[in-house]
């Protein structure tokens, strides 16, 4: 039950990531506990709880829907019912404040994401081995895969490219990873990487939501490519009790998890609209201008991060 409370948590983070910057924390705790009580619960009974998806076949060792599409898309929603910060309606780019950080951060994440999913094995058992190698295997490569088409795109290669790659890997080999075999593991980290990129650094812009974090972007659009890519490329020559995919003969488990896909997407994406609307007639969500220039760390908490006089 602690563990499970574990991925319901962390799935409301994800969110948070969306709007960060604009929010007042009070209305963010609120909206944490309605959304995982109407959003996230229903959604993890629906796969991981005996529910309709799991009964339709569809596989998700470690989060593919439940955590990352679902944060994503209410990630999505949220930013773009919440609005733009002040700096992205500026057109003013945002950084890091701290890059050394934002790498430790990451390399915290991705050892966590090890007990994320080779824990998802529910036992110290060979399942688990699997899910671990094909973790870090999956992040290796979607490091590796934004690395080169940012190289390619922009003539030079990031820090926060590759952590981004990395967590795009290692989101897209969360459903997957108990299911499929390590050279798969490679191509699924791969195509993280590329789709990820892509979501961010093209059709973001493009579109112009303000998403701080990539909620979207790299959750949303890597565990959509993670659920596709658990109907290509599953295995039962891994694990008896999943089921094989589309590259093994059975196109149904494809089916299976595009119809579980939409159906979260869609879920998802109603149902926070309609918390945050709600929300919002008895909250005030957003702070102000002002408040908002000079920093919510001073204006919501009384600190902030550094002292430089």
């Amino acid at each position: 039950a602690t563990f499970q409370g574990m991925f319901a948590v962390v799935t409301a983070a994800i969110i948070t990531g969306a709007f960060a910057e604009r929010v007042r924390l009070g209305p963010v705790l609120a909206f944490t506990i309605i959304w995982i009580t109407v959003v996230y619960a229903p959604v993890a009974h629906w796969v991981w709880g005996g529910g309709w998806i799991a009964q339709l076949g569809a596989l998700d060792f470690a989060g593919g829907a439940v955590v990352h599409i679902n944060s994503g898309v209410a990630g999505l929603v949220a930013a773009l019912v919440l609005g733009r910060r002040i700096r992205a309606n500026r057109q003013e780019e945002v950084r890091p404040h701290n890059l050394p950080l934002t790498v430790l951060g990451a390399s915290l994440l991705w050892f966590g994401w090890f007990g994320f999913n080779a824990g998802s094995a529910l036992g110290a058992n060979e399942l688990a081995a699997l899910a671990f190698a094909n973790t870090n295997i999956a992040a290796a490569a979607g490091g590796f895969a934004w690395y080169a088409i940012e190289l390619w795109h922009k003539n030079r290669s990031t820090a926060l490219g590759i952590i981004s790659g990395s967590v795009s890997g290692l989101v897209a080999i969360t459903p997957a990873a108990g299911f499929v075999t390590p050279l798969s593991a490679i191509v699924i980290g791969l195509g993280g990487g590329l789709v990820c990129y892509l979501a961010v650094a093209i059709v973001k812009p493009k579109l112009g939501y303000d998403d701080s974090l990539d909620a979207f972007g790299i959750h949303g659009v890597g565990g959509l490519w993670g659920a596709i890519a658990t109907g290509l490329f599953a295995t039962t020559s891994v694990n008896p009790a999943g089921a094989d995919g589309l590259f093994y003969g059975n196109a149904a488990l494809l089916w299976a998890e595009l119809i579980a896909s939409a159906a979260v997407i869609a879920y998802s994406a109603i149902a926070t609209y309609i918390v945050l609307k709600l929300l919002r007639i008895f909250v005030r969500m957003r702070v102000s201008k002002e408040e908002e220039a000079k920093g919510l760390d001073e204006t919501q908490h009384g600190e902030v991060g550094y002292v430089l006089n």
